[in-house]
């Protein structure tokens, strides 16, 4: 029997969960989960005779390593900083190990000691970074096996809310860290190459400039661009190619009207605001904009921010209640971006009944001969309900198979990797077919080229 270990139980661990367990009969594993939450763990579990529970401090090396030795798998689930600790332990006791998480500076230095342990650290294996790596690297080796050459290599991913749960003209709900949404964006200027110019978007600039992209079935999303973009030349092999661009999505309308928050100062988490557990919404606001007694806080956004009366956009804002004035939003010593967040928890909150929804699209263009030719890639998940979530899928579904091919031994490779191998891709992505998961591809003719005119990055 393998033993297989979960440090971690949370919301993206329940798609996790349950194909590890559908699976354990047949692969002969017995899957022990960690978490602060028993009653979650046993929830999860639903009785199964393959699964264990257990409630102790997992970021405590005397009480995870102990586990750890009895493993023949770790799982961690538990905020990225803690997993080189874990990884250190994995490759004490020679256990491989596997994360949805980026591989840190730190996690990178630990490659030596892994492949010394011969052990698999596979890092970067949930959706996003995960299902785009694997679905893009499968399409550029498929490229440069028939001798073509890159070109372009955009990417887009974003949760979202399904088109029958979306039900508000912001056309988005929370699916996960409402934090890391109000957050999106800081700490640094987008970066990218375009027809083999740097670019770069300052965060003040990021929401305004945005890409329309058309999904088929599911109609006109907008894309803003990640923060870095140039990192993943070297993740792909793409170390010369003129144009990569990775970027987030959002429904067309969205980032303009995010925008007015950014601008006022509204999502800065930087410093405190005073008389912060006073203030109403319309307090909040009001207190970025311009004194004036005789201006409503209505006009002066309006004004400040150049909004028309009839824009669309303003439907958004009050719909959002920033205008309110009869309840407190109740936080103490809160920064801008925490009293943004507490607004729209409210607002953005999934209901019972709804279901999110993952889209991804990648555009790849390249060279065959002296031809352009261009390639569209487009994946659509649907969550099933509130627990089975869209986002739990292409997290959970991803992590469960590459355990399956370790344990196995489909995945030989050893060493601190992400999953941009044939080895490890390959079999992740048939696999994840058969759970609906499916990338369609199409053929653009003619392609798609940039030139120097085009204004939007």
């Amino acid at each position: 029997m393998k033993n297989i270990l979960i440090l971690g139980a949370g919301l993206s661990a329940s798609t996790l969960i349950r194909y590890l367990l559908q699976n354990a009969e047949e692969q002969d594993w017995h899957v022990t989960i960690v978490d602060q939450d028993k009653k979650a763990i046993e929830n999860k579990i639903n009785g199964s005779s393959r699964a264990t529970a257990k409630v102790f401090n997992a970021l405590d090396p005397a009480e995870r390593q102990p586990e750890i030795e009895k493993a023949d798998l770790v799982i961690s689930m538990l905020p990225a900083r803690f997993h080189p600790d874990v990884a250190e332990d994995c490759i004490k006791y020679k256990k491989n190990m596997i994360t949805p998480s980026y591989v840190s500076p730190r996690m990178k230095e630990l490659n030596q000691a892994a492949l010394d342990a011969g052990i698999t650290i596979m890092n970067e294996i949930g959706v996003d970074p995960g299902i785009d790596h694997m679905s893009a690297m499968r399409v550029i080796d498929e490229i440069r096996d028939a001798g073509g050459k890159m070109h372009i290599f955009e990417s887009f991913c974003g949760g979202l809310v399904a088109p029958e749960s979306d039900d508000n003209p912001w056309n988005y709900k929370f699916t996960w860290n409402p934090r890391n949404v109000v957050l999106a964006g800081q700490g640094g200027a987008a970066q990218f190459i375009q027809e083999g110019r740097y670019k770069y978007i300052p965060y003040n600039k990021l929401f305004r400039r945005t890409e329309i992209i058309e999904m088929e079935d599911y109609g006109t999303f907008e894309g803003y661009a990640n923060r870095n973009s140039l990192m993943y030349r070297e993740v792909y092999g793409l170390d010369n190619i003129p144009t990569i661009y990775r970027g987030t999505l959002r429904r067309k309308g969205f980032s303009r009207a995010w925008d007015v928050f950014v601008q006022l100062g509204a999502t800065d988490d930087t410093y405190q605001l005073e008389g912060s557990e006073d203030m109403t919404p319309r307090d909040f606001i009001n207190s970025f904009l311009p004194y004036n007694e005789n201006d409503s806080v209505e006009l002066k956004l309006r004004h400040y921010m150049k909004i028309d009366l009839d824009d669309t956009l303003w439907d958004k804002l009050v719909w959002l209640g920033i205008f309110d004035d009869t309840k407190k939003i109740g936080l103490k010593n809160a920064t801008p971006a925490q009293m943004m967040q507490k607004i729209l928890e409210e607002k953005w909150a999934l209901k019972p009944e709804d279901k999110d929804m993952i889209a991804m699209y990648h555009k790849f263009v390249y060279k065959m001969g002296d031809e352009f030719r261009e390639i569209t890639s487009e994946m659509v998940s649907i969550g099933e309900d509130q627990t089975y979530t869209a986002m739990s899928n292409t997290v959970g579904l991803p992590l469960g198979i590459c355990v399956k091919n370790i344990l196995n031994g489909s995945i030989t490779i050893k060493g601190v990797h992400v999953p941009t191998m044939r080895e490890v891709y390959n079999p992740i992505l048939d696999e994840l077919e058969e759970h609906g998961i499916i990338f369609k591809e199409k053929q653009i003719n003619p392609p798609r080229l940039y030139t120097e005119e085009e204004s939007w990055r």
